[in-house]
């Protein structure tokens, strides 16, 4: 694609600085937002290239007219500003990070006196918001225990000094029933609500450690004051919290302010799962969607999901376990992938999460749309193997033979991902004699395909050979014969180690073993596999059953089924009395088969 030339004055202008890139269109809408350590290389990389493998980001590069840009000081400064602007304009082309407004979080309302509850709107008034709770049911336990703990008002009065030395409200319910201590009629003072509020903050973070010690001296002091009841009272609170903390310890208490984030991806879509871990517990956690633009891989999904989350959390977290290597640089923060121990089973966790949250999503899909799974297996594939139309018709082809006897091939049908057993073709090696391999597989993709083009019958999208290069090269040759090269896509899938080759390139790719495309592809070949030996044992028996008793006088392929279906094997056939044979079949054939195996 050619650059026009106000775009190549524009990139000479670009410095070789941090910052943030904006691209326009010729009406100045904005279509993507982008961050870089360079912003001259990597603008300048959207217009250095012949092809694209996303079709998106070729359109995209043909609708910029303008480029703008900010230079910052460090990275971490352009990956804030980057997230700021794509949240205020949301560009067509960035990715899509979907707001969860499904989950609640808690609230710690910004007032005199603030209030403690569950919400699903978050207002920009200056509240502290924790969340958001995928697991709602946690969300009311931690609620439930914040309440045991500490009173906390639920009433929506405007407790300002004023209204409260004019007395205007008295105390309700709640007060009497000890739920509440009565800061309406000045029964309890700010500074002493306030420092309870602290300590739910610390219990909703994660933080029973700090509380618990706090609980503890102030038990101590009580004590030692002779204030016996308050200390009982106290230590009632203290075992409530540790209750509650040891039932929700998963792992070793020493991995403290800790957040977790994985993810799994499809075709158009990337999952993300966030957890943060206190003390060994686990004290929030939720999934989000991000909706892929471009080409982006899973670290850069990931690299937007963990700006974004630790943003929204405001996050103090100082080590964060990541499931892929990302190029994020947060002042303070380590990033690391764990491999083993307590850190890698957070991760798993994390991961099972993420895995769940997909499926969920492509099961909803599917209700709405029975098809929807088939299309993204299809499409998952067309990507992964670079194809130019959904392979919605599959063939695979698989040679048997043992020893070079009763060479046999088979080919399997697949339409729309499901096997098509009415299209499933054996095949007798006719042209090669003894076991090569490579020939029969020649011979056999030849006849198949010679068939199809002389009949009219429509070629499939893709072609599968059970076999490396040397199997893959035979079909080539078939496949050239017949004129067809560049008609159908033709791979070869080798067995050891799922090693995929294209014709002329001697260098495999290998799918992602988590892949849908590739279990289809497994599939494909083992049901060949299976098909192939099921011919090559069927002519083996015949084989077998011709040698033998088929040289018997009076007994055909059919009477000699009939006596191995009896008799389990020949060596048994041969031993057995004219009386024995009588009961399969009559007095004449039986004597027959006693007098040809005893004479």
């Amino acid at each position: 694609m050619e650059t026009p030339e106000h775009i190549k004055q524009l990139l000479k202008r670009l410095p070789n600085k941090p910052g943030v890139y904006q691209h326009f269109d010729v009406d100045g809408q904005l279509l993507y937002v982008g961050k870089a350590k360079d912003i001259k290389k990597r603008v300048s990389s959207y217009f250095n290239k012949n092809k694209y493998e996303n079709g998106k980001t070729r359109l995209l590069v043909k609708r910029i007219h303008d480029i703008k840009f900010m230079v910052v000081e460090t990275e971490f400064d352009a990956l804030l500003l980057e997230n700021s602007l794509i949240k205020k304009y949301q560009p067509k082309y960035n990715i899509a990070l979907k707001d969860d407004k499904s989950y609640p979080s808690i609230v710690i309302k910004k007032e005199r006196f603030p209030r403690i509850f569950p919400t699903r709107q978050l207002i920009k008034d200056g509240s502290e918001y924790y969340g958001p709770y995928a697991n709602v049911k946690a969300m009311h336990a931690l609620l439930d225990l914040i309440k045991k703990l500490y009173p906390i008002r639920t009433c929506k009065y405007n407790l300002s000094q004023e209204n409260i030395d004019a007395g205007k409200f008295k105390v309700c319910l709640e007060y009497h029933l000890g739920n509440c201590l009565g800061p309406c009629e000045g029964k309890m003072s700010e500074k002493h609500y306030n420092q309870n509020v602290d300590a739910i903050r610390n219990i909703i973070k994660g933080d029973y450690v700090e509380v618990v010690k706090t609980l503890k001296v102030k038990m101590a002091e009580s004590a030692a004051n002779m204030e016996f009841e308050q200390a009982a009272a106290i230590k009632n609170r203290v075992d409530i919290l540790e209750r509650f903390q040891a039932k929700s310890t998963i792992v070793h208490a020493s991995i403290h302010n800790t957040e977790v984030f994985s993810i799994i991806s499809d075709k158009k879509s990337g999952y993300v799962n966030y957890m943060k871990v206190m003390n060994g517990s686990i004290v929030q956690g939720h999934t989000v969607e991000v909706k892929k633009r471009l080409e982006e891989t899973d670290a850069e999904l990931l690299e937007h999901v963990i700006v974004a989350v630790r943003e929204q959390a405001q996050s103090s977290a100082k080590q964060v376990l990541i499931s892929s290597e990302v190029q994020l640089d947060i002042p303070e923060v380590q990033f690391h992938v764990p491999q083993r121990g307590d850190k890698r089973k957070l991760l798993d966790l994390s991961m099972r999460n993420a895995k769940y949250f997909m499926r969920d999503k492509h099961k909803m899909q599917e209700m709405v749309d029975p098809e929807a799974h088939t299309k993204r297996i299809l499409e998952t594939m067309k990507a992964d193997l670079r194809l130019t139309e959904l392979p919605v018709h599959i063939e695979c082809f698989d040679n048997s033979n043992i020893q070079g006897t009763n060479p046999a091939s088979a080919c399997v049908v697949f339409k729309n991902a499901k096997p098509s057993k009415q299209d499933y073709r054996k095949f007798n090696i006719k042209t090669v004699v003894g076991p090569d391999d490579f020939a029969s597989m020649e011979e056999v993709v030849y006849r198949r395909y010679k068939r199809l083009r002389d009949e009219g019958e429509p070629l499939p999208q893709l072609v599968i050979i059970d076999g490396g290069k040397g199997q893959l090269s035979s079909s080539m040759k078939a496949i050239d014969a017949l004129g067809l090269r560049g008609q159908l896509a033709v791979i070869g899938i080798a067995k050891r180690l799922e090693e995929i080759f294209f014709p002329g390139d001697s260098i495999p790719i290998y799918i992602d073993k988590r892949s849908e495309s590739l279990k289809l592809i497994q599939q494909l070949r083992n049901e060949a596999h299976r098909f192939s030996l099921s011919h090559h044992r069927n002519k083996r028996s015949k084989a077998a059953l011709k040698t033998s008793l088929t040289d018997v006088e009076g007994v055909g392929m059919t009477t000699a089924r009939k006596l191995l279906d009896h008799f389990k094997t020949v060596e048994k056939i041969k031993k057995a009395s004219v009386e024995d044979l009588q009961k399969v079949v009559n007095l004449k054939v039986s004597q027959n088969i006693y007098n040809y195996y005893r004479i």
